[in-house]
């Protein structure tokens, strides 16, 4: 079985959301990595670090820290479709055991378009999750993370 068909087979998260802001700065939200940083993580695991080469094959990378500990999550992945201002897909992979144990490969597609009525409507999708426990767990985290972009657009997106 190969890493795709494995993918395919565990479970998938989809979101969708709607930001008051256009598609070209939901985009620099996604691709630049100074901009990522200000809105990336959940309200209790913000980013505090990101870096990104932005190519298919180029690896991405980001640390989450909590607030109240000082503990570090880093996760990474690696750049693999790149249709700009439109589609952005990549491999995200925790690097050590979170949730439900060993780190899984998984695979992120942000689909943007503009949104009837203006703004961006974006689809997300987050395949091959370990669990329904890992599922759970992402679901909470992209959606503080989302609540987190929108405040930051609102805000004018200014970095």
């Amino acid at each position: 079985m190969t890493v795709v068909d494995r993918i395919a087979t565990r479970p998938t998260l989809q979101m969708q959301r709607h930001f008051d802001a256009p598609r070209p700065l939901v985009w620099r939200a996604w691709t630049n990595p100074e901009v990522m940083v200000l809105w990336l993580g959940p309200v209790e695991w913000p980013a505090v670090s990101a870096t990104q080469d932005l190519r298919v094959g180029g690896a991405w990378r980001a640390c989450l820290r909590s607030p109240d500990t000082g503990q570090d999550l880093w996760q990474g992945g690696v750049y693999r479709q790149i249709v700009p201002e439109e589609r952005l897909v990549f491999t995200f992979k925790w690097d050590e055991s979170h949730e439900d144990g060993p780190p899984v490969d998984t695979l992120v597609t942000v689909q943007l378009s503009d949104a009837p009525g203006g703004g961006t409507l974006m689809d997300f999708t987050h395949e091959g999750l370990k669990s329904e426990q890992s599922l759970t767990g992402h679901k909470h985290g992209w959606t503080s993370t989302f609540d987190r972009l929108e405040a930051f657009l609102a805000a004018g997106g200014a970095s």
